[in-house]
């Protein structure tokens, strides 16, 4: 597929850019990954075009990129009188991109030859309307995910020329996933038919059962369905450091409202405020504690704060206020709510009843009406990603202020934190940044030496456990010195870095944990 032939310019800053603004200008970046072409001739192929968005767009994520979703892309495709599975031309694509409001754009092809699999991209600068050189990676069918992370690595190189997390790293990040597992979930989200994305997902979750993604869709298929248990079930199988966990805690508290499960309903959007408390969120927390018999007022009142111009806020107030007496109040909010909403008949009739003198209502609607609290059904994504963004601009403004040793000190912390969670890309990607903020942090180091150990890197690992420990003392590179040690059967060395990390830590757990695993490859064989 050929739309252009200008090379793309480098718009990227050089790497001697600071490390906050690089990632806040790599956050604002918004790509679209369209489906690649599938040159192969074969059908049974054909659902490695929406693989290599996926795959894309979770590493262009991960490298602090904002990827379009698969659901913004057929929105913009709707909006434009496109099918779903259209091939795009030059235009269609620049004027996809456009709807979208996409800085640039993805497109690529596969086929297979001798060597397996061959897959090629291209990037798109929407603004300037010129396009990149082509980047090719082939091996054999069986490696097609990281086939496709190699891939994402090149383009990730093009799209920003300082970015300096290895292509292994990449590799790694996707080397837990399983391809028949990835199929049946790509099968799921792109089939017509409910039952058979179904029987695909199950699939999926069957053959990997800690595949959060494939539980996301799952959940969404079951709410869909009205199977609030299952969907429940599903959406709490997403774990809590995937990039679907808040919207997956938003719907599994939809499914549990639904369900009749109040106490857990609340919980789960109280998990999900904590992190990001939404006017919705927050607004079907006290929905939640209304139904089980308490009072959700204040959460109701924090909702309309948020956003005033909501009028199903000021209903739910109306009717708390009116359950507490308070008619003078609840009659304004209910006003207010009517003023947003002028055809609400709902409000209306509650209004009417409302001031109906008493005795004039038909006998069974003496008592006046109670109704229901609303409940906001729909997670906004794009504030959820504008909230981020807006996150990462303040956190690069404090690592801004501080000196280059504390700004070392603070990304490399970060940067244990997503190693804690098995994310290397971010925890390699935070690394990089501490060395660049101060080349003296041993912390940087010994962090990378952990990102190239798990990516199966040895050598490079050791490199910069050697780095760190020659900065200063440090726990973590010994203890990857102590691992690598252990791989390679070299035991007394092993045993030397494991009592090197106890004596700087005694009451560490995974010096403990190596030196018992040193002891038992020690033990005489039965």
């Amino acid at each position: 597929m050929c739309f252009l032939t200008a090379a793309l310019p480098a718009t990227a800053q050089s790497s001697s850019d600071s490390a906050p603004e690089a990632a806040v200008r790599n956050s604002g970046r918004i790509l679209l990954v369209l489906p690649f072409d599938n040159r192969t001739g074969q059908p049974n192929l054909e659902w490695i075009r929406e693989a290599a968005p996926e795959l894309l767009g979770s590493r262009f994520s991960s490298a602090g990129f904002s990827p379009m979703s698969r659901e913004d892309r057929l929105y913009a495709l709707d909006h434009l009188g496109l099918p779903e599975g259209f091939q795009p031309s030059r235009a269609s694509s620049l004027k996809l991109a456009q709807t979208l409001d996409a800085d640039s754009i993805v497109v690529g092809s596969y086929w297979t030859d001798a060597s397996g699999l061959v897959a090629e991209a291209q990037v798109v600068d929407v603004p300037h309307l010129r396009m990149s050189q082509p980047v090719t990676e082939r091996g054999q069918m069986q490696d097609l995910v990281a086939i496709f992370d190699s891939l994402a690595w090149k383009l990730t190189r093009q799209l920003d020329p300082g970015f300096n997390v290895a292509e292994q790293t990449f590799i790694a990040a996707g080397a837990g996933l399983r391809l028949d597992a990835f199929e049946q979930y790509i099968r799921g989200i792109t089939e017509p038919d409910q039952a058979e994305r179904l029987r695909h997902l199950n699939q999926a979750v069957k053959l990997s059962p800690d595949y959060s993604q494939a539980w996301m869709a799952l959940g969404r298929e079951d709410y869909n369905g009205q199977q609030f248990d299952q969907a429940a079930a599903a959406f709490a199988r997403v774990v809590h450091n995937d990039p679907d966990a808040l919207e997956a805690g938003f719907y599994r508290g939809l499914s549990l409202l639904y369900s009749g499960d109040y106490a857990q309903s609340e919980k789960a959007f109280a998990d999900v405020a904590r992190v990001l408390p939404l006017a919705e969120v927050v607004n079907n927390e006290g929905v939640a504690l209304s139904r089980s018999g308490r009072d959700g007022i204040a959460f109701y009142r924090q909702a309309e704060t948020s956003d005033p111009r909501a009028p199903d806020y000021h209903f739910n107030i109306a009717v708390s206020l009116k359950r507490q007496g308070d008619e003078t109040g609840a009659e304004a909010e209910l006003a207010q709510c009517l003023r947003l909403r002028p055809g609400d008949t709902e409000a209306q009739a509650l209004e009417r009843a409302w001031k109906a003198p008493p005795g004039t209502l038909p006998d069974d609607n003496e008592v006046r009406p109670d109704p229901l609290e609303r409940i906001e059904r729909r997670f906004d994504a794009a504030a959820f990603r504008q909230a981020a963004q807006m996150l990462d601009q303040m956190d690069a403004a404090r690592l801004a202020a501080l000196t280059p040793a504390e700004r070392a000190r603070t990304l490399a912390s970060q940067a244990q934190t997503y190693l804690d969670r098995g994310l290397l890309l971010e925890a390699e990607r935070l690394c990089q940044d501490a060395v660049a903020a101060d080349g003296s942090s041993a912390e940087g180091h010994a962090g990378l030496a952990e990102v190239r150990e798990r990516a199966g890197d040895a050598d490079d690992a050791r490199k910069e456990a050697r780095a760190a420990l020659d900065i200063a003392p440090s726990v973590q590179a010994h203890l990857v010195l102590g691992r690598l040690d252990l791989t390679e059967n070299h035991l007394s060395d092993a045993e030397s870095e494991a009592g090197e990390a106890l004596k700087l830590d005694p009451a560490s757990r995974p010096a403990a944990e190596l030196r018992r695993a040193i002891q038992s490859r020690q033990a005489p064989k039965p």
